[in-house]
């Protein structure tokens, strides 16, 4: 193709795109060619290519050139303002969004963690109650996972610890589901949110009692207190986000539900980004720590204490700080 073919063809892109460059350069990030930008910088950084490679005019060359390093700059620049941003959550927007929603997470709290030591109590000290939600095959399951002969804690069969990569995406998979399943489903005017709290915690309970009165109770509280720091809080907060939604069906004030659905789903899903990084510590931990039988029990109840005691500091402190980031 001769240059001036080339001009011609292209020459509306590159226009477009030195436009673009310079209202970013000027600070206006919301344009509504932004959102396209990625893919016109690496379309410049193409025809660049093409023009070098088929040996064009330095009067073509230079300028696309320039454009590309001012391109090159901007996408730099927009992923690191973007990874700023998800620091900035991190570090504070989440544990503010979760006091700011403080009724919701208590009542979720409260359902949750109520019944799971409710329920944990009762099975202990009447055994046969564990019968009531778990099946006779599942507490033959958990005992096998938790008996203190176990290779690996946690588990349904021994493995290599070469494997613990593949227990580490079944556990982010497991835990993603159940706390999905219980915002979701805040949908139902927060009555299936309310369930699933319920539900999970009974199970939870049944578990953990049942296996306390059988005499496995040092491995599994040794098992569980790690991970569970961020798993057991995750689900509570999944939970406030489902009966956010509920909430906002149910009492949507002058707004129409549909608005007052739609604007309680922004800060319910900032919540659930935040349930979904915990989730993925917890994974990380029960993967590589809790499931290890090699440590002892009382290092294990310290850091899990601590792990406890970081993630109560960071809901309750985290950005409250007049510097914070937002």
């Amino acid at each position: 193709m001769k240059q001036s073919q080339f001009e011609r063809l292209h020459q509306a892109d590159w226009q477009r795109f030195e436009t673009l460059l310079e209202a970013l350069e000027h600070g206006k990030r919301k344009t509504p060619a932004s959102e396209t930008f990625a893919a016109d910088y690496r379309r410049i950084c193409q025809h660049l290519a093409l023009a070098q490679e088929r040996g064009y005019s330095s009067l073509l060359i230079d300028p696309l050139q320039q454009l590309a390093m001012r391109g090159h700059q901007q996408f730099y620049r927009h992923r690191s303002q973007l990874t700023a941003q998800v620091l900035a959550f991190i570090l504070a927007g989440f544990p503010r969004l979760v006091r700011a929603q403080w009724r919701f997470v208590l009542v979720s709290a409260l359902l949750f963690f109520g019944s799971l030591i409710g329920m944990g109590l009762l099975v202990y000290f009447f055994p046969d109650l564990v019968y009531s939600v778990v099946t006779p095959e599942q507490v033959t399951e958990m005992e096998g996972m938790y008996d203190p002969a176990a290779h690996r804690l946690g588990q349904a069969a021994a493995r290599g610890a070469n494997e613990d990569w593949m227990m580490f995406g079944y556990y982010i998979m497991n835990n993603i589901g159940i706390a999905f399943q219980t915002f979701a489903s805040g949908l139902l005017f927060g009555l299936g949110s309310l369930f699933f709290l319920f539900f999970n915690g009974l199970m939870i309970g049944a578990v953990a009692g049942h296996l306390s009165g059988v005499g496995f109770g040092q491995t599994f509280w040794s098992f569980a207190i790690g991970h569970g720091a961020f798993e057991l809080t995750a689900i509570a907060l999944a939970g406030a986000a489902g009966l956010k939604l509920g909430w906002s069906l149910l009492a949507p004030g002058p707004l129409p539900r549909s608005e007052a659905l739609r604007l309680a789903a922004k800060t319910s899903v900032q919540l659930i980004c935040g349930v979904m990084l915990f989730l993925l510590i917890a994974a990380f931990i029960e993967a590589y720590w809790s499931s290890m039988n090699t440590l002892q029990a009382q290092t294990k109840y310290l850091v899990g204490a601590g792990l406890w005691a970081l993630v109560v500091l960071y809901l309750t402190l985290a950005g409250r700080t007049r510097h914070a980031p937002d």
